[in-house]
């Protein structure tokens, strides 16, 4: 234990029970796009005052015999597990300085169903975009893209384009090539969430006001809604668009109205604009503090805002990424109050 309570806990066979409840879990694989998701996670976990996790998965792997005997050969994992473990204490050293509680556990199985199964108790699920792969099974990578869609608590998917924002370093030339060709930027204090009509997106937007005030932050709402395509052609434009927009923005206008009833404290404002729902929120990664999307959404003239899009954000965001699942929230029941809502049938 040093002063801050931290401490590595040796392999428990995958079952995942060691974490605080309503604590912050992070995976780390030693890659420096696990080293960027392990920093964000330790100044999440010190803004809300609660645990860290950090967890490190691998799994043994087997080889099919190559002689004519057959069956099946498998690798001592008393190294792959000493990697493992030293990944996990390197982890604990680098957030050291954080004022928060740590702790550090290795687990022998899939990376994504040890993630999945400490979300059930976790507060918030934390992941780089994509690792190395390697002994630790492929921690981060499709692990990522697995755990937003599945996870039973919010998570923050962290790329390796923001590791400056970080304060940590990248030798991955593609990203040094990138901000060498856009220059340098200014990251507002704002979070970003993305709105489609659906309640699912409604239960993202509390999230996102709930986010926004611990990081002292301004919220944006944003609906972006792409040309008119397919089914949907043969809708007379300009005109009947025109009047979509305002509908759109008398119906935003009152959601907010809702949402400062339960925050009023935060600053809200709206964005409506044409575009691709993915292109748009991508472009916003770049310069604010967080994009919040919910799991899924309702299509319609939104283009399908979440779910396919919450997908496509993941992959090319240049910022931390969070998305919410579904839920109940008693502060839902009270919006028809305000006025039309948003994708209303």
């Amino acid at each position: 234990m040093d002063q801050h309570g931290s401490h590595v806990e040796h392999p428990r066979g995958g079952d995942a029970e060691a974490v605080a409840p309503g604590g912050i879990v992070v995976g780390v694989d030693g890659s420096e796009h696990g080293q960027c998701a392990l920093v964000w996670a330790a100044r999440e976990a010190e803004r809300r005052q609660l645990p860290l996790h950090i967890v490190t998965a691998y799994s043994v792997p087997i080889f099919a015999a190559s002689g004519l005997d057959g069956g099946y050969a498998t690798v001592d994992d008393s190294m792959i597990r000493e990697g493992a473990e030293a990944i996990a204490k390197q982890a604990v050293e680098k957030v050291s300085g954080y004022n928060i509680d740590v702790d550090a556990s290795v687990e022998n199985g899939d990376a994504a169903g040890v993630l999945l199964d400490l979300s059930a108790e976790a507060a918030l699920l934390v992941s780089g975009s994509r690792g190395r792969g390697g002994f630790v099974g492929r921690l981060l990578g499709s692990v990522s893209s697995a755990l937003p869609a599945h996870a039973k608590c919010p998570t923050v998917t962290v790329p390796l384009y923001c590791a400056d924002r970080l304060g940590q370093s990248t030798e991955d030339k593609h990203i040094k090539a990138e901000h060498a060709k856009a220059g340098p930027r200014t990251v507002e204090n704002i979070v970003v969430v993305g709105v489609d009509g659906s309640e699912q997106a409604r239960v993202a937007v509390l999230e996102a006001a709930e986010q926004a005030e611990r990081m002292g932050a301004k919220l944006r709402v944003v609906c972006a809604v792409p040309q008119y395509s397919g089914s949907l052609a043969w809708v007379p434009a300009p005109l009947d668009r025109d009047a979509l927009f305002a509908d759109i923005k008398v119906q935003l206008d009152a959601g907010v109205a809702w949402l400062r009833s339960h925050f009023p404290h935060l600053t809200v404002e709206t964005q409506l604009t044409d575009g691709s729902p993915v292109d748009v929120l991508v472009e916003a990664s770049r310069g604010v503090e967080l994009v919040v999307l919910g799991t899924r959404g309702r299509g319609g003239f939104a283009g399908m805002l979440l779910g396919s899009t919450s997908d496509g954000v993941l992959h090319h965001a240049k910022g931390p990424v969070m998305v919410v699942p579904d839920r109940e929230d008693s502060r839902l029941a009270d919006r028809p109050k305000f006025g039309p809502m948003l994708g209303n049938d």
